[in-house]
C-alpha cells in the first residue's frame, strides 16, 4: 500500500479546537479518517518548525490521499501538504530504469 507524509498547519480556529479537545482527539480523528479510506496511520506527531503535525499514512492510492488532503483543507481548521513516499526498493528500481534525456546545454 502506498505511503504518504501528510504535513498540516493549523489555522487559528483549528488550534483553538486542538486546545479545547486535546492533542489526542486530533490523532484519533485522523486515525479514524484514514481507516475509513481503507488505510492505516503509521505515525502521528506534533512538531516545532515548518509544520504543526506530521502524519505517515498508508492509503490505497493517490486518489485516497488527495481526498484526505482536500477534505482536511476544505474544512478550514488546517492546511495540508502531502508527499508520496517511496521505499528503498522502489528507488533502486527507478535508478535501474533507462531514461533518454539530454540536459540543458548538453
Amino acid at each position: 500500500m502506498p505511503k504518504y507524509l501528510i504535513k498540516a498547519n493549523y489555522t487559528l480556529e483549528g488550534l483553538k479546537g486542538v486546545r479545547a479537545k486535546g492533542a489526542k482527539s486530533r490523532a484519533d480523528v485522523v486515525g479514524n479518517m484514514v481507516n475509513g479510506m481503507g488505510g492505516t496511520v503509521e505515525s502521528f506527531y506534533f512538531a516545532f518548525g515548518d509544520a504543526d503535525v506530521y502524519v505517515v499514512a498508508n492509503l490505497p492510492d493517490d486518489e485516497s490521499a488527495a481526498a484526505v488532503a482536500f477534505t482536511v483543507s476544505a474544512a478550514g481548521g488546517a492546511q495540508t501538504s502531502t508527499v508520496k513516499l517511496f521505499a528503498v526498493e522502489q528507488a533502486d528500481a527507478a535508478l535501474g530504469l533507462s531514461v533518454d534525456y539530454v540536459p540543458p546545454g548538453g
